[in-house]
């Protein structure tokens, strides 16, 4: 879909270079190539240590490095400042960046905790002036769109039920050493905050919102080890809950990141009074719907006739990739910068996904309401 991205060009500074780090400078580096406008002005690479960042900067394009965030963030030559550093420095990255009167694309989880997100949200709101946006990038996919527009337009009928589940294997070797992750000072929620908050973006954007839920979390593996000697894991390796939404609609929902042979499961389906919607992630570029009359589900593949495949390539069923969906992400983020509407999810939107995640983690088995969570 067409959208203003500003007439100017933007001036970025990226702090962080690993998996996400490169997914935001490839993002920008795309931007202009995908969708027009001007090319952004990649000012600042910051990381630690400087060697790392001088690397980075070189190989991402970026004009300079730095071992400093606050500078980076202060930078004058800044527009906006993308983060995606480690959980724990979420919310000082992002208040320093927005004091500082840049706009901010911040990775997820939000932050370590619903305190802390909930400070977030009310900086960002104390300076509306300034786009925020979290790293929800699997809203972006040409087949999830397209998923919300059925729903939305009603091909389904009245959204029943949800069931989702996003699973991956990334912990589940006990030989894996212990890391910063599995800390709550550190990492925040484990699987909730890593990967189920992906799937509470996709089932709140597809169902409203949730307005209560019974859950529990597990730690599958409680201690790993350490060049230290062995340690706790003291945030959960897998999550279940049933849900509620306000609608009137259940639903229910899984994570784990310790679920032998999965690797990106993010998966879902909405039963409707009419239909019913189908996808998983690990087939991306498949939507598999199903309609009363049907004899069973037809698969639909990605193509031109889907929001925003057709700035990547014209021609049906050619693969849509994890990488285009932080362009769009960036296009998005460009375009509410300019003046669009901002289809977030930005602080205030992510803080009521970080309201969910909590009160799975603080469940225990017991009925939560979100409107209760502070």
């Amino acid at each position: 879909m067409s959208r203003p991205l500003p007439a100017k060009s933007l001036g970025i500074a990226l702090i962080g270079t690993g998996f996400m780090g490169k997914c935001h400078a490839m993002a920008w580096r795309n931007l202009a190539t995908v969708f027009g406008g001007a090319h952004p002005r990649l000012e600042i690479l910051c990381d630690l240590p400087a060697e790392q960042a001088e690397r980075y900067a070189a190989q991402f394009g970026f004009a300079r490095a730095s071992s400093d965030w606050q500078a980076s963030c202060a930078d004058p030559a800044v527009d906006v400042v993308s983060i995606t550093a480690p959980n724990g420095l979420h919310r000082p990255m992002a208040e320093a960046a927005l004091r500082a009167g840049k706009h901010v694309w911040l990775e997820k989880p939000m932050a370590l905790t619903l305190a802390d997100a909930q400070a977030m949200a009310d900086l960002a709101g104390a300076h509306p002036g300034q786009v925020t946006m979290l790293g929800y990038n699997y809203l972006r996919s040409p087949a999830f769109q397209m998923a919300r527009k059925l729903v939305s337009e009603g091909v389904i009928g009245t959204p029943r039920a949800f069931r989702g589940v996003y699973d991956e294997d990334y912990s589940a070797d006990p030989l894996l050493p212990w890391s910063w992750r599995m800390t709550s000072e550190a990492g925040g929620l484990g699987a909730l905050g890593d990967l189920g908050c992906h799937l509470v973006s996709q089932m709140v954007a597809l169902m409203g919102p949730v307005e209560e839920l019974t859950a529990m979390t597990q730690i599958a593996i409680p201690e790993r080890s350490s060049p230290d000697g062995p340690k706790p894991v003291e945030n959960e390796d897998s999550a279940m809950a049933l849900i509620r939404f306000a609608s009137g609609a259940q639903g229910s929902f899984a994570t784990s990141r310790v679920a032998r042979g999965r690797k990106c499961r993010l998966q879902w389906e909405i039963h409707g009074s009419e239909g019913t919607l189908v996808f998983d992630q690990e087939s991306m570029n498949e939507l598999w719907l199903h309609r009363v009359g049907e004899a069973g589900f037809t698969r639909h593949l990605t193509g031109p006739d889907q929001p925003d495949f057709a700035a990547f390539c014209p021609a049906p069923g050619h693969n849509f990739g994890f990488n285009e969906q932080k362009v769009i992400e960036a296009r998005d983020l460009s375009a509410a910068i300019a003046g669009g509407a901002n289809p977030g999810p930005d602080f205030a939107a992510g803080l009521e996904i970080e309201k969910v995640i909590h009160a799975m983690a603080r469940s225990n088995g017991r009925p939560i309401r979100i409107g209760d969570m502070a």
